[in-house]
């Protein structure tokens, strides 16, 4: 044979192996492995309209899309909602809208949790597993408290179910004497002034289908943008305050009120980065990395968090007459404490932490504070 023969036939030889294994010019094809973006379950979504009608969208496990419209919604009118698969159905009636109260006494039980993150399945995992719910996802927690200290948008396929949830509980929880504060984190002002960025596409895919910008379905003339206006950024039950990411010394020198803050805050939810500097200079420093729902200092000692110091952690609790801070927004590996346990952390990695039966979120039980996990008490927090 040959030697120009040989090549040839080397050459073909090439060709067809590369052919045979999907390969293209010697790349590999990500693409023919990636599953193409759907949509899924999700919503539902209710808009109010300018002539006074009422639209009501939402997805089915197939991924089709129901897009009615109502004159008026009739007065049995029910939500019927599922995760993203179709999977932990729950029926959510809606209820008058009001700014909870800031400042609750503090009842047998507060469980405490963060950062959820569009995961309803670790949601109900760890309310079932602590007894706040019963197996229909029905407020079992009697005269207690649920906290849940921000994020629930982004990262996730079912952040709209899991707001829907937060609401129908506070109604339940009211009812049987008990309360549910859903706090904003910063993840709330980012998806509500249209930043996606940590959105599933499937968000965005359906917005487009109907013609809108994702905001639209959850702005202030919905039913869930009317909640999410009036939910608080912080509040203190009994000698615990609790705030999504954490306080600073620039936020502890402008010596503001809690109900300030909240209020404040809510007027610029639905504004861009742009629109809440405009509004005054106090909004754009409580929206900065220096505010509430974005400040690392309490909880990271790098340089570049401005770490607290321990003088003006006292001077905040003096101030809000607490004796604990309690924070999500930082993940850690477990429920940490800081400042000798006067600082305490509350937000994981929930999927990673439910799979490995580690801590997930804070039981304060008179003045106990105890790590729980899906099937309850794991550990006694040490306060030193």
């Amino acid at each position: 044979m040959s030697k120009k023969t040989a090549l040839f036939l080397f050459g073909l030889l090439l060709v067809l192996f590369t052919q045979s294994s999907g390969a293209s010019a010697g790349t590999l094809s990500h693409n023919e492995d990636k599953k193409p973006e759907t949509l899924s379950a999700d919503g539902p979504y209710i808009l109010y309209q300018p002539d006074g009608k009422v639209r009501v969208v939402e997805v089915d496990t197939k991924g089709d899309i129901s897009d009615k419209q109502y004159d008026v919604l009739p007065p049995d009118f029910t939500l019927h909602v599922t995760n993203h698969a179709g999977h932990f159905p729950f029926d959510v009636k809606l209820h008058p809208i009001r700014r909870p109260d800031w400042q609750c006494h503090q009842p047998g039980k507060v469980l405490v949790m963060s950062d959820p993150h569009g995961r309803l399945d670790c949601v109900v995992s760890l309310l079932r597993g602590n007894g706040v719910v019963d197996a229909d996802l029905h407020w079992s927690y009697g005269k207690n408290h649920l906290v849940i200290i921000g994020d629930v948008f982004d990262r996730g396929n079912d952040a709209i179910q899991i707001f829907w949830l937060f609401y129908k509980l506070e109604a339940e929880a009211a009812e049987a004497g008990g309360h549910v504060s859903f706090l904003l984190g910063n993840h709330e002002p980012m998806e509500l002034a249209g930043d996606l960025r940590y959105a599933k596409p499937k968000y965005k895919m359906l917005a487009e289908k109907l013609g809108l910008a994702y905001p639209q379905l959850i702005g202030p003339n919905t039913e869930l943008g009317r909640w999410l206006a009036t939910r608080n950024v912080m509040m203190t039950i009994g000698k615990n305050l609790f705030v999504h990411a954490g306080l600073s010394k620039p936020f502890y020198d402008r010596n503001l009120t809690i109900p300030t803050v909240n209020e404040e805050m809510s007027k610029a939810l639905f504004m861009t980065s742009k629109e809440r500097k405009a509004l005054s200079p106090l909004t754009a420093f409580l929206y900065s990395n220096d505010g509430p729902i974005w400040y690392r200092g309490m909880v990271r000692a790098e340089e570049r968090y401005k770490p607290l110091a321990a003088d003006t952690l006292q001077l905040l609790l003096k101030r809000y007459k607490v004796g604990h801070i309690i924070v999500g927004h930082t993940i850690f590996a477990d429920i940490p404490t800081f400042y000798d346990g006067r600082v305490i952390g509350v937000n994981v990695d929930n999927e990673e932490n439910r799979e490995h039966a580690r801590g997930r979120a804070l039981l304060i039980e008179r003045n106990r504070y105890i790590v729980v996990g899906d099937k309850g008490k794991q550990r006694l927090l040490t306060m030193w």
